[in-house]
């Protein structure tokens, strides 16, 4: 005899002709599956036997214990109590017919516990319906093995989803890794793609080192007022967390075609004659052209870039239509170059220079104020006075003195 009946219980009576009918051979095979162990993927793999029959659990164990290491639960509680312990089963036999909590209750309990739930479960039982073994693989187990079992049967099936689990951890620990490799490089690239950018707006700089902290502080002074605008009705649609993210590590570049204009304009220490100012006033078109020449050199745009573009190209247009270089007005200009407009304005109104002295924080304000609807988009002129205290913040953190 090789099994129980359908829909009985091993008593002890098959235990001993089971254990009979296997003799020799059966300890045979556990000798050579023990000396095996170490030599199968799966050897080290922890089975959990739910079955409210001790009987059944003796003769699972004896079949299974050569091969894996074997816990067992009477109850669907107790169960639940060992599969959520440490070491957690990597498969778990569970028998449908028990008393107060059945298989598929435990089941259900499983699948609802984050620490249980991707253990595979192979329901063992008698219930040989095809809608009992329907219902069950509809609550999510991985097999059905209808009893009286047959040990060659159990050992295959058990095998497969050992392997089977094996395989999806091996893919979900590669992908972890390579998740955690790609976060690494973009946190790299993310961090190279500012140091350059930080490097190109100092450029600018060297060529005229009496603006000191001038690209942190109108950095710091566009994320500000952007923040301020981004839940405004004309603005809420362009300034999503992605774009004020990107109009800030854009900023610093609005003053790079400033590389380009000769030193006796660049660093003239009075006002500029009209031709002057006319070369002077090249620096928008030529930051905007050494962008544009940097984007052809690439096959998929970059967002920053296309932004920077417009801050350098634009940032001196006016709202009236009387800026340069294109004399755009009202909403022409992109929003990007309306916000680094009010920011230009104010640090230049604030910083000291050899031909002039720095405006106090009021009078800047003031001039702010008066260019509204004029110089500055109105709306972004509001939010430029409701969050003044956070400006002259900014300032003072990145003072030239400071």
């Amino acid at each position: 005899m090789a099994a129980a009946r359908p829909g009985k219980k091993w008593g002890a009576t098959d235990i001993s002709r089971f254990m009979m009918s296997r003799g020799s051979n059966f300890v045979r095979q556990r000798t050579f599956n023990t000396s095996q162990k170490q030599m199968t993927p799966e050897a080290q793999a922890t089975i959990l036997i739910v079955d409210d029959a001790p009987e059944n659990l003796v003769v699972l164990s004896e079949l299974l214990r050569p091969q894996y290491r074997v816990l067992a639960a009477t109850s669907g509680p107790a169960c639940l109590r060992i599969a959520g312990a440490e070491p957690r089963p990597d498969l778990i036999l569970l028998d449908v017919m028990m008393p107060n909590m059945d298989g598929y209750a435990v089941m259900a309990q499983l699948k609802q516990h984050a620490v249980t739930r991707d253990i595979p479960v192979v329901f063992l039982t008698a219930l040989a319906a095809p809608e009992d073994e329907e219902r069950g693989l509809l609550l999510g187990a991985a097999d059905y093995i209808p009893k009286p079992i047959k040990p060659a049967v159990v050992m295959a099936r058990v095998r497969t989803q050992l392997l089977a689990k094996l395989a999806r951890d091996w893919l979900h620990n590669q992908n972890a890794t390579l998740e955690a490799e790609v976060a690494r490089r973009m946190t790299e690239n993310d961090l190279t793609q500012r140091v350059s950018i930080r490097a190109l707006a100092h450029l600018a700089e060297i060529r005229d080192p009496e603006t000191g902290n001038h690209i942190l502080r109108t950095q710091g002074y566009v994320q500000q007022l952007a923040l301020a605008l981004r839940q405004h009705p004309r603005f809420a649609d362009t300034l999503t967390p992605r774009y004020i993210d990107t109009l800030s590590r854009s900023a610093p570049l609005h003053d790079i075609g400033k590389v380009g204009i000769p030193d006796h304009i660049l660093l003239k220490p009075g006002p500029l004659t009209p031709p002057e100012w006319e070369i002077m006033k090249t620096h928008a078109r030529l930051g905007s052209e050494a962008i544009d020449r940097a984007e052809q050199d690439i096959s998929t745009p970059l967002e920053f870039l296309s932004v920077a573009k417009e801050i350098a190209h634009w940032h001196h247009e006016k709202w009236d239509g009387s800026g340069y270089p294109d004399g755009l007005a009202g909403d022409a200009i992109p929003v990007s170059a309306r916000l680094m407009a009010v920011a230009d304005v104010f640090d230049a109104l604030i910083s000291v220079r050899v031909y002039k002295v720095g405006k106090t924080y009021a009078q800047a304000s003031e001039i702010i104020a008066s260019g509204r609807g004029k110089h500055f988009d109105p709306d972004m002129v509001d939010a430029f006075l409701g969050g003044l205290d956070d400006f002259i913040s900014i300032a003072r953190r990145y003072s030239d003195g400071g």
